[in-house]
């Protein structure tokens, strides 16, 4: 989401590499670059101002004018002052010293609070949690409905009560709020999940009833979410929102679009409070702690790397891994179903863009970054299908595969002889590859394995 943003901001830095030095005149003009391309990722005005002032005093002291690398000062102190905008550590999530834990999902209708309630207890599930849903959106059905629908795909707890209006004049609302807690108590969860009705805009019946359900819940989290794609009205809503119920943190949702990211660089300076999570999908694993640091090296096009390891960490079957490794650094090589296997991994990291963006822009990994958007992710399909038409003899001796054959497996995977010719010319070519590593001594094959070891956090 932060490309065009990263974009500019790399054209200010080459521009001031180019320079040799960094005097006052070209610093003027480098600052000119980053503050329109902040207020292009629809950036909040008085963040930008406070920003640029910021990285102008530092970056025209005498320490980074007398540097031998003034450019990288520059760059260090603008990635400084953006982590500082973002808040400069992971937020802590806050729980009840007497289960269970109250959140209040707080947020305008369409923002994605459902869907993320049901992320969240995906979440903490993941983290040994057992968290119940309970929805008060009264107003709307298809809400409550959808909320069941989520419930159930992550199996998680869900409290429905019945909806037959007040007892003992106590508001619906209030009523399902009051029961869900009680039967989170009775049922053993340690965390109660409130998915709040929504609005199309800031009114005061809906500030008034979330004002009544904070009363009477006592949450230890009120999070707002808050939807990336809408730029600067995301964060006026959560400025209302943050005005009336005191927010503890915010859930950027569809991180994943093509947004200006102007919102993320802009919720926790207007309300004080920071970014919890981002979703990043539709699934319901897409969903993580929202990382300050890693966000700026985003878009500072320093990647994050530290994010794909622990992606591959949590997706990918270590010991699959290391046996691949193993057999394609062997004299015998992998066969075509190892390398079928492998694919199945690496899908399971999610999109093939996804995981090149996640690559440095700067360095030697630049490349691969620039080729993010050249992906054809439907070619990884086509591979699939080609080795799955083939018997296991063929996919384990792909030598025996003839001419008569590679029209057969053509027919059967819907491609062309010319596609499954591609697919073996390529295989033969990686085998050969890796068996030179292997043979190319100890050193060679323990760096290799070391890699792997390292992305597994040995």
């Amino acid at each position: 989401m932060f490309e065009n943003l990263s974009e500019k901001l790399q054209r200010a830095f080459k521009n001031l590499r180019g320079q040799g030095s960094v005097t006052e005149e070209n610093m003027t003009e480098a600052l000119r670059e980053i503050r329109v391309a902040l207020l292009e990722a629809d950036v909040n005005l008085n963040v930008v101002k406070e920003l640029i002032e910021h990285i102008r005093v530092k970056a025209m002291g005498q320490e980074v004018l007398t540097s031998l690398s003034p450019t990288e000062q520059v760059v260090k102190i603008v990635r400084d002052e953006l982590i500082a905008i973002l808040g400069k550590d992971v937020a802590r999530f806050q729980f009840a010293s007497r289960p269970p834990t109250v959140i209040l999902m707080a947020g305008l209708q369409g923002s994605g609070k459902t869907t993320t309630a049901g992320k969240l207890a995906a979440w903490l599930q993941k983290g040994g949690h057992r968290p119940m849903l309970v929805s008060v959106d009264v107003y709307r059905p298809a809400a409550r409905e959808q909320l069941r629908v989520v419930a159930k795909a992550i199996k998680a707890n869900i409290y429905e009560g019945d909806e037959k209006g007040e007892a003992a004049g106590t508001p619906l609302v209030e009523r399902l709020a009051k029961e869900a807690r009680r039967e989170a108590v009775i049922t053993g969860c340690d965390t109660l999940i409130v998915d709040t009705a929504g609005r199309l805009h800031v009114d005061e019946q809906l500030m008034d009833e979330m004002a009544k359900l904070k009363a009477l819940l006592s949450p230890q989290e009120i999070l707002f979410i808050a939807d990336a794609m809408t730029g600067q009205d995301a964060v006026k809503s959560a400025e209302a929102f943050h005005r009336q119920l005191s927010l503890t943190g915010t859930v950027l949702t569809k991180m994943d679009g093509d947004a200006r990211g102007g919102a993320a660089l802009s919720i926790r300076h207007v309300t004080g409070q920071p970014v919890k999570f981002i979703g990043t999908g539709e699934k319901p694993d897409a969903f993580e702690p929202f990382h300050p640091d890693r966000i700026v090296g985003r878009i500072l096009g320093m990647g994050d790397i530290m994010g794909l390891i622990e992606r591959a960490e949590d997706k990918l079957d270590r010991k699959k891994s290391e046996e691949f490794a193993r057999k394609a650094l062997s004299g015998d090589g992998f066969s075509l179903e190892d390398f079928r296997d492998q694919l199945r991994q690496i899908k399971k990291l999610g999109s093939l863009e996804s995981i090149m963006k996640m690559l440095p822009s700067v360095g030697p990994l630049a490349g691969m970054q620039q080729m993010a958007g050249q992906v054809d992710e439907k070619q990884l399909t086509r591979v699939e299908a080609i080795i799955n038409s083939m018997t296991q003899k063929e996919r384990d001796h792909h030598e025996i595969i003839s001419g008569s054959r590679r029209k057969r497996i053509a027919n059967g995977s819907g491609t062309t002889v010319q596609e499954v010719n591609q697919l073996l010319r390529q295989y033969a070519q990686m085998r050969k590859m890796f068996k030179g590593i292997g043979k190319g001594g100890g050193l060679l094959q323990r760096r290799a394995m070391g890699m792997l070891g390292g992305m597994r956090g040995r």
